[in-house]
């Protein structure tokens, strides 16, 4: 009798135990997902995707380790992000952090109105429908306001700075970006009209359309040309540099990627520090915070990058004073 009780107590006990590992399984919660939705490519993403990882790290989270991301990246065809979106949403990512322009935003904005979004743009994300107000978002979207509008006329006063002899202006804008294309248009028309320049629009939205601008360019012989803020520019960033300097042509640029890869000047937003806020957001709402309640940040911190390299090949002297006020020159 006692060895009959003794044998049902050990198959009683064996039992449990082969459900303890199940049962602590289904107590774990699953690996959260985040999507990242960009506008450009896989490759011209590196650096921005390493700041915002760097973010996600800060926050605790560690991509293959306690974090999942799906990538979705447009590779420059813009018309892509709202079936991409879309896609993400069917997936029931946890959070879409939308990057690359103003598109990549409004196109999560419009695939779902409970998934929390954290964008990166350089316009004003109310004036864009993204958010109520800056202190107190609403909704399920908040994020980092690059200021890439408000720092065109500055741009442009640096630029003319760099060449003081410079009267005639080419503007380059992307055409598949109208807002973007709009705002940077009227913003340097009016610069240019305080500072007594003639300014001339070209537009491309495509490599070959690049390429195009640039012919039409060397017809029109402007003194130095001005970059447009645009993802497709800072992905294209070799491509233009080698156009430049083919034409001799002075140029300014949003994104420091560019000045890296051959460009002459950049004045703008330290996309880094400002990538790693989306990782640290999107950190935050993870654990529970709710998008609608974390101010939209501000950048702060903004970079002038000049290519010492490229001045010279170009024959522009920097002046001193432009040269001392640099954050960084490469030689």
């Amino acid at each position: 009798m006692l060895d009959t009780r003794r044998r049902h107590f050990i198959t009683l006990l064996g039992g449990a135990a082969a459900t303890w590992p199940l049962a602590a399984r289904a107590q774990q919660p699953a690996t959260p997902v985040i999507g990242y939705l960009s506008a450009v490519t896989a490759d011209g993403d590196i650096e921005r995707v390493r700041a915002f990882r760097q973010g996600l790290k800060e926050a605790g989270y560690v991509e293959g380790e306690n974090l999942t991301i799906e990538y979705r990246w447009a590779d420059n065809q813009i018309d892509r992000l709202p079936a991409l979106a879309a896609d993400l949403v069917r997936r029931q990512v946890a959070v879409i952090v939308a990057t690359g322009g103003t598109l990549p935003p409004l196109a999560a904005k419009s695939a779902t109105a409970t998934i929390p979004i954290v964008f990166g743009v350089g316009d004003d994300p109310v004036r864009l429908g993204l958010v109520v107000s800056l202190a107190r978002p609403g909704g399920n979207a908040t994020g980092i306001n690059f200021f890439l509008g408000e720092l065109t006329a500055k741009r442009l006063e640096l630029l003319r700075e760099l060449v003081p002899a410079a009267a005639r202006v080419a503007l380059l804008v992307n055409s598949a970006n109208a807002a973007r294309a709009a705002s940077t248009t009227a913003d340097a028309n009016n610069a240019a009209r305080a500072m007594a320049l003639q300014l001339k629009t070209f537009t491309a939205s495509s490599s070959g359309e690049i390429h195009a601008a640039f012919e039409s360019l060397a017809r029109e012989r402007p003194d130095v040309l001005f970059v447009g803020s645009d993802p497709l520019f800072t992905n294209r960033r070799v491509q233009l540099a080698t156009l430049a300097a083919r034409h001799g042509l002075p140029a300014s640029f949003a994104s420091r990627d560019n000045v890296e890869a051959g460009g002459l000047m950049s004045y703008g937003t330290n996309l880094s520090d400002a990538f790693r806020q989306t990782g640290i957001y999107a950190g935050r709402i993870l654990k529970g915070e709710k998008p609608g309640d974390l101010p939209v940040v501000q950048s702060t911190k903004f970079e002038l990058v000049i290519n010492l390299s490229t001045a010279r090949t170009l024959g522009v002297d920097v002046p001193p004073m432009l040269l001392a006020r640099a954050d960084e020159v490469i030689e």
